[in-house]
């Protein structure tokens, strides 16, 4: 009987297909996935002076200077858009977003295409319409409402924006009801899926990016250029020293390079919150501001970008007490002390964005999402990692961080009519002389 059942094993393993060049035959129900291997594909192709440049050296020193001349590229890219300001960062996301969501959705309609389904690329991009109307206009309502109304033409909008946002969706989910097939319900569903999923991983999380934005260009900066320190120094000390093999599914991935860009990212998320922390520009919210009609990165400084002092652990005291030391506190920004754990998530957990899209890839026979980046592939090639530290960096901010924001409070308070901000205004007089903050013969 163990005998049989070892055959029947070795059987089943046999029909696996055992390299990422191993033709996937059609099977039904299954999707035929050679199609795929029309999709562009990351390349190191560059410009006829480059490629000279470069005829002679080895494909591994080949790519690695493309890959080196690109990165600095897209990094001296990214200063200029800080350069710009909030509103060049938020431009720019959205068109990231855009991108990444037309790649992933190629593939979807590279695999299924030989099958003609009605409406797909068009249901998809509507859909993507319809989330981006909505949490666009969400951000929007919550940080600008005040500006939004007092345009005559948005005033609509605003007001019944979340009503609008569903309609829409109701009106492109009557549409997929309508092109259904008979012949090809589970494909039509297996893409409804694909869109959905593909929404909630790109436009829900670039929506969480544009949150962080607003909420201080500190916590946008910060943890993008921990996954670019982590992404770089990674692939160099893999590039240099890498021997041993971290993960199946990225098998060019290994420890030394994983435990060595992770060392590198500590140390300079410490160097980049300590410079980035001085200026107000970084970490003030962007907020509206009334009285000159602007944008406003003016503020009074969250606690955890003043500079605090701390008592030091008496066993520190102690090591500092040998070479003659007597420190007892330490004065810092309490935000260094949070880019600690932003660092480790960064260097530990942010890579696993990057394994999810390997398996994706590895899924559907692709190397790359793209290859609109020479050496490097597609947009979602280099934001994979960057989409879920976005969340993470939210959800730490929402979680540990974020307090009332008082410009936030008069924004709402300004949207109500005069008679309502008056009787807010006496609740709050009355509030204000009961716990004793206010005096009752000066109000």
């Amino acid at each position: 009987m163990a005998e049989i059942r070892n055959r029947s094993r070795s059987k089943d393993i046999q029909a696996i297909p055992q390299s990422d060049d191993e033709e996937v035959t059609d099977i039904p129900g299954n999707p035929q996935l050679q199609d795929t291997k029309a999709l562009p594909q990351g390349s190191d192709k560059t410009t006829e002076v480059l490629d000279t440049a470069l005829k002679d050296l080895t494909p591994r020193w080949r790519n690695w200077i493309i890959r080196g001349i690109f990165t600095w590229l897209m990094i001296f890219g990214f200063f200029f858009l800080v350069y710009l300001g909030p509103l060049a960062l938020v431009l720019t996301i959205f068109a990231i977003q855009i991108k990444c969501f037309h790649e992933i959705i190629t593939i979807g309609y590279t695999v299924y295409k030989s099958y003609d389904l009605p409406w797909f690329r068009t249901l998809s991009w509507y859909f993507l319409f319809t989330s981006n109307y909505f949490f666009y206009g969400e951000s929007l309502i919550e940080y600008f409402g005040v500006l939004l109304h007092r345009m005559e033409f948005l005033r609509y909008l605003v007001s019944y924006h979340r009503f609008i946002s569903f309609s829409l969706y109701i009106a492109g989910f009557v549409g997929f009801v309508f092109s259904l097939v008979k012949k090809h319900y589970v494909k039509q569903f297996t893409l409804f899926g694909w869109t959905h999923v593909t929404l909630l991983i790109i436009v829900t999380q670039s929506h969480l990016i544009i949150h962080n934005v607003f909420e201080g260009l500190i916590w946008l900066l910060v943890p993008v250029s921990m996954i670019i320190c982590n992404d770089i120094m990674a692939y160099m000390f893999g590039f240099f020293f890498g021997k041993t093999p971290l993960i199946q599914l990225s098998p060019k991935k290994t420890w030394e390079g994983f435990i060595g860009g992770a060392i590198s990212t500590v140390f300079f998320g410490f160097l980049i919150s300590y410079i980035l922390v001085q200026f107000d520009y970084f970490v003030c919210p962007v907020t509206y501001d009334e009285a000159s009609d602007n944008l406003s990165m003016d503020c009074i400084r969250h606690p955890v970008f003043i500079l605090t002092e701390f008592g030091l652990p008496l066993v520190i005291q102690k090591f500092f007490s040998i070479f003659g030391l007597s420190w007892t506190t330490v004065k810092i920004y309490p935000f260094i002390l949070h880019s600690i754990s932003l660092s480790v998530f960064a260097s530990v957990i942010g890579p696993f964005g990057g394994f999810f899209a390997s398996g994706f890839k590895r899924a559907f026979k692709i190397k790359d999402f793209g290859d609109l980046i020479p050496g490097h592939g597609g947009i979602m090639d280099r934001f994979d990692c960057q989409f879920l530290m976005a969340t993470f960096v939210n959800v730490y901010y929402a979680s540990f961080i974020r307090a009332p924001n008082p410009q936030k409070i008069i924004q709402s308070v300004l949207l109500l009519t005069s008679e309502e901000q008056l009787h807010v205004f006496s609740m709050l007089k009355e509030k204000l002389i009961q716990n004793g903050i206010l005096n009752e013969t000066l109000s």
